[in-house]
C-alpha cells in the first residue's frame, strides 16, 4: 500500500494539490439541505471511504469536492496550483458510467486528446492493462458488460494521472465478481500514487479498501476516523448502529 508519502501519479503537475482542506462545508437545494457543515481534510497517498446509508449526502459530498456543485456555504481548499492544475489533477467516476459510441481503446483515446496528451497509444495501452481489458480494446464499449463499463471507465480516468481519484458507488450494482475485479483495480491504482475518495454503503467494502472512514448521516460527518478505529470503536451512535446493521433514517 502507497503511503502518505508516496509520489503523486499526478507528478507531471508542477505542484501538488494536496491537502484537500474543507471547512463547514453545506448544500441546500430549495428547502433541502442535503450537506450540512462538514469540515474535513483530504492528505495525499490515502483510501478515504465515505460511508453511510442511502440519502446520507455522500454522492453530494463528492460532487462538491470534485467541483461538479458550487458549496452553498462553507468552503474547499486545495494545497497548491490554479483553476486549471486542480481540474487537471482529479478525475471521477459515476455509479453508471457514460460509454461514447466508440471502441473500448478509442474511449480511452479520445479523454487523453481532449487534454492534449503525448503518446495516447502507449497511454491507453497501460490503461487498459491496469484494468484488465487489453484483450477488450477493439470491442465497441456500449458492448461491454456493466463490470466492464465501469472498468473502462476506471481506466478512462487513470490514462490521464490523477492525483486525486473520487469514486462514486462505483460497484453498487456489479455482481461479486465484478466488484472485486474493479476493488482490485482501485487498489492498483492506489498503489501507483493516486489518493482515493470514494463512497459506499456496503460495510465489507469498507472494510476491504479504506484507510480511513467518514461516515455521513442525514448531510452531516458524525466520524472521520482510522478504519480500523471506526469498526472496532466507533465513536457516534449513529455509526455504532449502521455497523450493527440497523436502518437508519
Amino acid at each position: 500500500m502507497a503511503s502518505a508519502a508516496s509520489t503523486s501519479a499526478g507528478a507531471d503537475i508542477a505542484s501538488c494539490i494536496l491537502p484537500l482542506r474543507v471547512e463547514a462545508l453545506g448544500f441546500r437545494a430549495g428547502d433541502v439541505i442535503a450537506l450540512d457543515g462538514v469540515s474535513l481534510n483530504v492528505m495525499p497517498g490515502t483510501r478515504n471511504i465515505v460511508l453511510g446509508a442511502n440519502g446520507a449526502g455522500k454522492s453530494v459530498l463528492l460532487r462538491l469536492l470534485h467541483g461538479l456543485l458550487a458549496p452553498t456555504s462553507g468552503r474547499l481548499q486545495w494545497h497548491g496550483g490554479d483553476d486549471a492544475d486542480v481540474r487537471r489533477a482529479q478525475a471521477m467516476v459515476f455509479q453508471r458510467p457514460v460509454m461514447m459510441r466508440r471502441s473500448v481503446r478509442e474511449n480511452i483515446e479520445f479523454a487523453l486528446r481532449l487534454v492534449h496528451a503525448a503518446d495516447i497509444d502507449k497511454k491507453a495501452a497501460e490503461a487498459l492493462e491496469l484494468v484488465g481489458l487489453a484483450r477488450l480494446a477493439d470491442r465497441p464499449a456500449r458492448l461491454c458488460s456493466g463490470g466492464e463499463q465501469q472498468r473502462v471507465a476506471l481506466a478512462r480516468a487513470w490514462a490521464l494521472k490523477p492525483e486525486v481519484l473520487f469514486l462514486d458507488e462505483p460497484t453498487a450494482s456489479l455482481d461479486p465478481a465484478a466488484t472485486r475485479a474493479i476493488e482490485e483495480t482501485v487498489n492498483a491504482m492506489h498503489a501507483a500514487g493516486t489518493t482515493i475518495v470514494m463512497t459506499t454503503h456496503d460495510l465489507g467494502q469498507a472494510k476491504r479498501l479504506a484507510d480511513r472512514v467518514l461516515f455521513l448521516h442525514h448531510g452531516r460527518l458524525v466520524e472521520d476516523a482510522p478504519a480500523k478505529d471506526f469498526f472496532l470503536q466507533p465513536t457516534s451512535p449513529e455509526a455504532a448502529a449502521f455497523i450493527r446493521g440497523e436502518l437508519l433514517w
